[in-house]
């Protein structure tokens, strides 16, 4: 109870804090390359359930008819906008509604696409998913996007064995710490 309560109270200050750069995310979004702004996945929630995330959209509206790719830095599917809001992270805001939803937490395991199921044995699947996903997690405060798919793995089993707010707030801290550090770059 005490970490949706933190969750909500902190996504709405952040949605508060954030509208601005958000709204000028949106209409970059629009001007670089038109409708939608906004890109909705299926994604698994705490307990497997399904959930629609949101993003600001980075990619061409027909990214997944022009094929698969690493989404990469050097994905062509990426607009030009779209490197910059990935680069800051920009594109991760919109999260914040899956946030006050109770979809997501602010922090984590990062939630999975139904298709990477098959990366995981039974036992890791069900511990993974016996908390909220979030908008980050211990493998993005540590690693930022360089983890190792077993690097992600082992952080993400080992915060849902060991969920906590204070817990919460050290890798919030780490975040943006990461944050600015890949900015600076």
């Amino acid at each position: 109870m005490a970490k949706r309560l933190f969750d909500v109270v902190l996504a709405l200050c952040a949605l508060l804090l954030f509208s601005p750069v958000m709204l000028a995310a949106a209409l970059a979004v629009w001007l670089d390359s038109g409708r939608p702004v906004l890109f909705a996945q299926q994604r698994v929630g705490r307990g497997t359930r399904p959930f629609r995330l949101y993003k600001f959209r980075s990619m061409v509206v027909d990214a997944a008819r022009r094929g698969s790719h690493s989404t990469a830095q050097n994905d062509p599917r990426i607009t030009r906008v779209g490197r910059v809001l990935r680069r800051t992270s920009i594109d991760e805001l919109p999260q914040l509604l899956n946030v006050l939803r109770g979809d997501m937490s602010l922090v984590g395991p990062r939630p999975d696409v139904p298709a990477q199921r098959v990366n995981y044995t039974e036992e890791q699947w069900t511990l993974r998913h016996s908390v909220r996903p979030g908008i980050t997690g211990l493998a993005q405060a540590l690693y930022r996007s360089l983890a190792t798919p077993q690097q992600r793995l082992q952080a993400d089993l080992d915060y849902a064995r060991h969920p906590g707010l204070w817990r919460d707030l050290r890798i919030i801290a780490l975040t943006v710490v990461q944050l600015f550090r890949r900015s600076a770059n």
